[in-house]
């Protein structure tokens, strides 16, 4: 059963995320590890506390053990240090 990581970043500086390589090193390994963007980019709030220009990315995983091989990856730790300082991140797996 598919799985879903579920992402909020607020980020503060988006210029300086987006050029760390961060995103774009995320991208390659989740493609590779199987996983597939659903969507991603700032949102707007209509409801709650959550900052406004947060960001969400929603990536779609074949199941809950593919997620979390790929978010506990060595690989991915390593790119994780590219948007260090840049961005508050919460991340969830919801699905199986």
């Amino acid at each position: 059963m598919a799985a879903w990581l579920v992402v909020t970043a607020k980020i503060h500086d988006r210029e300086a995320f987006l050029a760390s390589g961060y995103p774009q090193e995320a991208a390659r390994l989740q493609s590779a590890a199987g996983g597939e963007y659903i969507v991603r980019g700032p949102g707007s709030v209509l409801e709650g506390d959550i900052a406004p220009g947060t960001s969400v990315i929603v990536t779609q995983w074949p199941d809950r053990a593919s997620a979390e091989a790929f978010w506990n990856s060595p690989e991915y730790a390593a790119a994780k240090k590219l948007r260090e300082g840049l961005a508050e991140i919460t991340c969830m797996v919801v699905g199986d």
